[in-house]
């Protein structure tokens, strides 16, 4: 958490921020924490109120909501903590290090140079991208990753901006377990389900990247790779099969209607899903495209990349075939919120002296 925030407020946003007399409000949002973090981010917090030097033109403080979930913490953050003249909102990922000072100014100069983008992205890096000496497990990790950069209108839910009034005509229904960054970039492409995908509303900011841990070893990619699975099916049940036949309402309303939904019958997603389940007899049926969205990812790559990741795209085939079995029992069972807990070893930070190095423009 404390290298995260403190590659955050490295970024040269703030001075940019303070120099147009703008002011930018950061909140740490909490949610069911057990561990220290939110007394490590109210520490970290009164010291920059002290110390950095654009402290006047920021306003720092945790919301320590009760409820877990990313789901929950997405809701409480955009309809109740944001600040209501805020125009742009960032969202950021607690594991994640910035090392592009200028990855947040780039974001926001992106969306207010384009009218048509709705949210801005960077580039996601996997810290082992830098390693001079990789496995072949690491190799595939990369190659794999190439292949999902490949698609226009990627949004890593890590770290991305998006205009607040396109954030608050959003609701996430709570059960939409590991799911969340696929149903917000669904109602920004179709600007919320108005007609079909544009992926322009979506954009990548040059100069900008954050670095993440990646999964590589068997079991933490096959956990993940189930936990995307469950995400997808969920998504498919509610975006292509309920909403696609029953939302039939003005563009404004769609978030009234999806929390309506919650109040009304907090349990209408979870069964949705174990009908879709019932008449679901192969765990490849789970939702269109489960297997060979790989392959047309590998597609779109240029001759000699696509040979290159090859090997990465059929070991990717055979997980996702094995994860989608795992994902299928789980959903049978009534599982909906999977969160695994990864092992993993921890971001290293750049020193502050450092002149952090930016791979987008390659």
């Amino acid at each position: 958490m404390e290298p995260t925030l403190r590659s955050l407020f490295d970024q040269s946003l703030f001075a940019d921020l303070h120099r147009r007399g703008m002011s930018c409000e950061v909140i740490c949002v909490a949610n069911g924490c057990t561990d220290r973090t939110p007394e490590v981010a109210a520490q970290l917090f009164q010291e920059l109120a002290a110390q950095h030097p654009h402290r006047a033109s920021l306003e720092l403080r945790v919301a320590n909501i009760v409820e877990r979930g990313k789901v929950n913490a997405w809701n409480q953050y955009v309809h109740q903590l944001s600040a209501r003249s805020a125009s742009v909102l960032f969202m950021m990922d607690a594991d994640i290090i910035i090392h592009c000072r200028e990855t947040l100014a780039n974001m926001l100069a992106t969306l207010e140079a384009d009218p048509e983008a709705a949210v801005a992205v960077d580039l996601p890096r996997k810290n082992i991208a830098q390693k001079k000496r990789k496995s072949l497990a690491e190799r595939l990790s990369l190659a794999a990753s190439r292949m999902t950069l490949a698609a226009e209108g990627q949004l890593c839910g890590q770290l991305y901006s998006i205009r607040a009034n396109m954030a608050r005509s959003i609701y996430l229904p709570k059960d939409l377990a590991a799911c969340e960054d696929g149903l917000i970039k669904i109602l920004v492409c179709t600007d919320l389900l108005a007609h079909p995908s544009w992926p322009k509303r979506i954009r990548v900011a040059p100069e900008a990247e954050h670095t993440f841990e990646a999964y590589t070893t068997p079991r933490a990619v096959l956990k993940n790779q189930k936990r995307q699975i469950m995400g997808q099916t969920i998504l498919h049940v509610l975006v292509d099969q309920y909403l696609g036949s029953h939302w039939r309402g003005d563009r404004p309303n769609l978030a009234a209607f999806l929390k309506a939904k919650d109040d009304d019958d907090p349990p209408w997603l979870k069964r949705l899903v174990r009908e879709h389940l019932q008449n679901t007899r192969w765990s490849w049926q789970l939702y269109p495209g489960l297997v060979r969205n790989r392959f047309q990812r590998l597609g779109r790559l240029k001759p000699l990349r696509r040979l290159a990741c090859l090997p990465a795209a059929v070991a990717g085939c055979c997980a996702t075939l094995t994860a989608s079995v795992l994902a299928y029992r789980a959903l049978k069972s009534g599982c909906i919120d999977y969160w695994p807990k990864a092992q993993r070893s921890g971001l290293e930070t750049t020193e502050p002296t450092a002149e952090p190095r930016c791979l987008n423009h390659a």
